[in-house]
């Protein structure tokens, strides 16, 4: 009996230490959870990190909320705890006949409106952010088609030209390209410049979606919507239609890629040649598909 007891504690002492060390594991595990800047990581349990002024308050924003359901799932948890220590039968053998408590029943109604009123006011100042769009340096209009985006940059500011972006194949894809995100046209915009998107649809109901922009507007059949963003940081970002579009939703990537002024005005002038020569012939390819 000694000996079994001996293993017993060993095991047990054995399952702590595993505990201790998956938990340890767990802890240091977590900025991987968290996902990077314009792709989402695997197992992330976060929101991309924001790069517009948008995406920051939009953050801001999920965060308060989530320290008032936290507040709000404590309290209801310890008022269930109290009920269930104080209230059960064997140590409250007489219950109360109490059937209204007039301060109970107006703090129940005041405090939610108050909570309410809280929540209500950044989250009306954020749609007013998000929907009044300011002063443009550039204006991108998109359009949905099944399944593929297009995309043109109007003459009056350095463009005249439109082109369409496909998802690249996952065989080939090159060094670098993220699969079921990579596209064979990016969009091209500049930094710390204000650009506005024209959405809309050429079949059905798409919708542009951009997670590290705080980006998300649907493209509607005989509607133009609008949107904008401001990129504070170079680099390329990812995104996908997020609306249930049909057989290859899962297959219309959007990728945006963000450069410096120079760079941008020497990819325009590179782009005016390039899509002026192929537009024809990667609409077909787009319409093929």
């Amino acid at each position: 009996m000694g000996s079994r007891r001996g293993a017993g504690s060993t095991l047990i002492g054995r399952g702590w230490v595993a505990t201790a060390c998956a938990l340890v594991a767990g802890v240091a595990a977590l900025p991987a959870l968290a996902a990077g800047t314009g792709k989402p990581e695997p197992w992330q349990i976060a929101m991309q990190e924001p790069v517009t002024p948008i995406a920051h308050e939009l953050h801001g924003f999920h965060t308060e909320l989530m320290w008032i359901i936290t507040a709000i799932t404590l309290f209801v948890l310890a008022l269930l705890v109290i009920c269930v220590v104080r209230f059960n039968e064997k140590a409250n053998p007489t219950p109360s006949k109490t059937s209204h408590n007039t301060a109970i029943e107006i703090a129940w109604t005041i405090v939610p409106v108050l909570i309410l009123v809280v929540i209500a006011i950044p989250s009306f100042r954020l749609l007013r952010n998000q929907l009044i769009i300011p002063k443009a340096d550039l204006t991108i209009k998109t359009t949905g088609h099944a399944w593929y985006w297009e995309y043109e940059y109007p003459a009056d500011q350095g463009g005249g030209f439109k082109f369409d972006a496909n998802m690249i194949e996952e065989k080939d894809l090159k060094p670098g390209q993220l699969r079921l995100l990579a596209t064979d046209n990016d969009v091209v915009v500049p930094v710390n410049k204000i650009v506005r998107v024209q959405v809309t649809s050429a079949d059905v109901i798409h919708s542009f979606a951009m997670p590290s922009f705080g980006l998300k507007m649907d493209a509607v059949p005989g509607r133009l919507n609008e949107t904008w963003f401001k990129a504070e940081r170079e680099g390329t970002y990812h995104g996908q239609c997020s609306e249930l579009c049909g057989q290859r939703h899962a297959f219309m990537p959007i990728t945006i890629r963000v450069v410096s002024e120079q760079a941008y005005a020497a990819w325009l002038t590179e782009a005016k040649t390039k899509f002026a020569s192929t537009d024809d012939g990667s609409r077909r390819l787009a319409d093929a598909r």
